[in-house]
Order: C-alpha cells, then sequence, then structure tokens
C-alpha cells in the first residue's frame, strides 16, 4: 500500500473516532443544569432539627449546588435550637433562601434572618420573637428576665446586620421597648405582613411558590432536590420533643422505682430502663446528654430508692438523690445558646416528673394489689407453717395489733416504739411524720406493717 493510501485511512480513522466520541461524551443538558436543595421548616423548631439543616447545607455544599431553599411555615420553638441552625446559615458556603409560606414566627424569624435571601408569600408573617417562658402543662406562658430579652435582641440585630438587614426592625421583633418610626410604637411587638416586610427591606422579593423563587434566584432550569429527615432524624425530632421527652423521664423513673420496690417482676424495671436510654440516646444524638448526665441519673435513682424503701431519718439520701437526678436530666435539656429562663423551665420540667413519678409510685404500691389485674399478678397460695413454712421470725408476731409512736418519719420506713421498744416498721401507703400514733396491722415477711392508730391510743401503751 502506497504511503498516500495510509495516509487517507489514518485521517479517515481519526475522524471516525473524533466523531463518535463528541456524540457519547458530550455532555447531557441535564447535567448542565443548576442543582437546587430544598428543605422544609415546619412544626416546632426543636434540636432534632438542627441536625437536619446541617446535613442539608453539608449534602449540598458537597454536590456543588447553586443554593438551599428552607420552606418556611412554623410558630417557632426551642432558642438553642434556632441559634444552632442560625449559625450554620451564617457559616453556609451555598446560596441560603428562606421561602417564608405561610408564617416565621418567633425562632422561625431568626432562621429567616440569617438566609443570605428572603422569599415571602402573599398573605405571609414574620416576627414576634420575643421569648418566653413555658410553664406547667395547659398554664400560659411567662415573660422571661430583661437580661434574656436582651440577648435575643442583640442575637437578631448580629443576623440582621451580617446579611445587610435593618438591625432596628429586628430588634423591634424582639422587645417590645423597641421603637421604629412610622412602623412601630413602644409596648408593641413588631410582626410584619409580606407587603410591610418588602418595604422595609426585610424580604427581598415576594413568591408564591417555589418556581417563582427561583425564577427570582435567576435559576429558573435547576433541578431540584428535595431533602427530607431520615428516620432516624425523625425519631430523635420525635424523641426531644418536650412532652414525650417529660414523658419518657416520668415512664423510666416510675419503672425503675417500682422494679426496686416488686423485684423479680421485670416488666417496670424494664420499660423504665427502656425509657431512659431512649431518652439519653434521643438527646446525645443532638449533643445534649453525656456520660455525666447519666451517672448523675444513675446515682439519683440509687440514693431515691434507698431514701423511700431503705433509709429511714431526715431524707438526706432522698434529697441528694432528687439533686442528682434533676441534675442530670436537667442538662440532658440544656443546649447552646439556652438562656436562664430557659434553665429554669428546664429543671421545672424534670422536677414535675419526678414528682408525679414518685407519685405514682405510691398509688401503684398501695392499690395496684387491689385491682383484678395487679391480683393476677400476685402469687396467692398460702403456705401454712404448719406444714412446715415459716415466712417472718416468730417474735414479729407478738407485735401483731399493738400500738404505738413512730419514733422517726415513716418514708415509708423508719422507727417506731412498742411497749418501750424501738422497732423497724414499714407504713401501709403513706408518709407517716414522727410523732404520731401508730398500730401494727400485720406481718408480712420479715416487716412489720403499720398504720396511723385508730381509735386514739390506749395510755397504758406507754
Amino acid at each position: 500500500m502506497r504511503p498516500q493510501e495510509k495516509v487517507k485511512i489514518l485521517m479517515v480513522g481519526i475522524a471516525v473516532f473524533l466523531a463518535v466520541f463528541f456524540v457519547f461524551a458530550k455532555p447531557s443538558t441535564h447535567a448542565q443544569r443548576p442543582l437546587v436543595f430544598v428543605a422544609p421548616i415546619e412544626g416546632v423548631i426543636d434540636l432534632g432539627l438542627a441536625p437536619f439543616v446541617q446535613r442539608v447545607l453539608d449534602e449540598a455544599t458537597a454536590a456543588g449546588a447553586k443554593a438551599v431553599i428552607l420552606e418556611i411555615n412554623t410558630f417557632g420553638g426551642r432558642v438553642d435550637a434556632a441559634v444552632l441552625i442560625r449559625d450554620a446559615l451564617l457559616n453556609s458556603k451555598v446560596l441560603t433562601v428562606a421561602f417564608i409560606n405561610k408564617r416565621a414566627i418567633s425562632a422561625g424569624a431568626l432562621i429567616s434572618l440569617a438566609s443570605e435571601k428572603i422569599a415571602m408569600a402573599d398573605g405571609g408573617t414574620i416576627g414576634a420573637a420575643t421569648p418566653v417562658q413555658i410553664g406547667l402543662p395547659g398554664s400560659p406562658a411567662q415573660p422571661v428576665e430583661e437580661k434574656t430579652v436582651s440577648y435575643m435582641r442583640k442575637e437578631f440585630r448580629a443576623t440582621a446586620e451580617q446579611r445587610n438587614r435593618p438591625p432596628l426592625i429586628a430588634e423591634a421583633m424582639v422587645d417590645a421597648d423597641v421603637e421604629v418610626p412610622d412602623l412601630i410604637e413602644k409596648s408593641k411587638l413588631l410582626t410584619l405582613t409580606t407587603k410591610e416586610a418588602l418595604q422595609v427591606k426585610i424580604a427581598d422579593f415576594q413568591a408564591n411558590s417555589l418556581e417563582a423563587v427561583l425564577q427570582s434566584v435567576n435559576l429558573a432550569d435547576a433541578e431540584i432536590r428535595y431533602a427530607s429527615e431520615t428516620w432516624a432524624e425523625s425519631l430523635v425530632r420525635f424523641l426531644t420533643h418536650p412532652v414525650v421527652s417529660s414523658l419518657l423521664m416520668t415512664v423510666g423513673i416510675l419503672g425503675i422505682m417500682l422494679e426496686m420496690r416488686m423485684p423479680g417482676f421485670g416488666v417496670p424495671g424494664a420499660l423504665g430502663l427502656i425509657s431512659l436510654a431512649l431518652f439519653f440516646w434521643g438527646h446525645g444524638l443532638v449533643q445534649l446528654a453525656g456520660l455525666e448526665e447519666f451517672l448523675l441519673v444513675g446515682l439519683g435513682l440509687i440514693l431515691v430508692g434507698l431514701e423511700i424503701f431503705v433509709i429511714p431519718g431526715f431524707g438526706i439520701a432522698g434529697i441528694l438523690g432528687i439533686m442528682a437526678l434533676m441534675g442530670g436530666l436537667g442538662l440532658s435539656l440544656i443546649g447552646t445558646g439556652a438562656t436562664w429562663d430557659f434553665m429554669l423551665s428546664a429543671l421545672g420540667q424534670v422536677a414535675l416528673s419526678i414528682l408525679v413519678a414518685i407519685l405514682v409510685t405510691l398509688i401503684l404500691l398501695r392499690y395496684f394489689p387491689r385491682l383484678p389485674f395487679g391480683k393476677r399478678l400476685i402469687l396467692e397460695t398460702n403456705l401454712q407453717a404448719q406444714e412446715g413454712y415459716e415466712s417472718s421470725p416468730p417474735e414479729d408476731h407478738r407485735w401483731l395489733g399493738k400500738q404505738g409512736i413512730a419514733v422517726s418519719d415513716l418514708h415509708p420506713s423508719g422507727i417506731a416504739r412498742f411497749d418501750g421498744q424501738r422497732v423497724d416498721v414499714v407504713s401501709d401507703g403513706g408518709f407517716i411524720d414522727a410523732g404520731q400514733p401508730l398500730e401494727v396491722v400485720r406481718i408480712d415477711g420479715n416487716r412489720i406493717v403499720v398504720q396511723l392508730a385508730t381509735p386514739p391510743l390506749k395510755k397504758d401503751h406507754e
């Protein structure tokens, strides 16, 4: 073959190769579209939401996304959770857009202000961010101290300044003492409608749909990737909800206290351990609970159990136990950015759970054996003494029916005096104060069970 022909064949081959390469290697139109992440911010703002938002921002950054749109519809929630989300948004390397559809109240307002762009749907609202302290269930929220309001006011101002929004208007959303001429007077808390927010430069543009938001930020042809919570994130949000966490604390303490009183039954103890495990697992994942809190709670349960069922006297073990419980569980509810008022509220939540657990324990110990279900769980077979069985020391039976005086407080165990002798006894039900008249009602194993004496004591017992 002549050299000229070889050159022609080589050139034809190269041309065919290049044609095939450009046909199959040409980037698709789909791959050239910009990527946008969309994440919902709705319901209660809780600590379980903060890791979700951080994960979405991290994934958007890693994927080279052009923007993250937060579709917001919330009445607010925890201050510490909002602060965590606010910090994540301010540090984001991806464009963040808050799409308020339909409201961003309280903690939702701080999250919106931390976004680079704010879009509001027609009829939307933003503001009303003054912190309040939640009281007991069913009771109205209470105002907080001035230092808490001052802290939140500065958080809002600093956030607005970093995003080039009017800082005075942001402060007026938190503090009713802040006056904005021609907008809000003193003693009024600021909440803005969509039209008002656009006029005062809090919102950047109005949009009634996600498509309109994308159009406004020049991403109309973007590929949308909807972010949703994983099952683990949803479970953590559920477990860290204030109502659920209170219930887990109460059931956990109640189950373990019942197990201490009824060893061998197993179900109350298992239920209590599972409840506390779920509580610490959920709060541990949101970086609230750690080993220190777990150890404090364990120590508190041991001391409370000793006080109720073993140690008579002045209640030192019980007081220390309750303090340890409140400290461990309370610290597990407090996160970064928590105010003093929130800390006090968390301790109140723990105190209520402990009180309910103790009261329910005493009620169940007194009435559960009398219920049909309780009777089926109790062995009723009598082991007679004449058959060789003896459940209590014979000398204890001489106290049956005797009347005496409580020498110490019975919580429910303590010391009483009968016929001039000090005897270890247990009350049949509630607590009995020292000095009260007593009567032995039964001998239960190695326990001498007493109750308040009726009729009044005979004088010759002393």
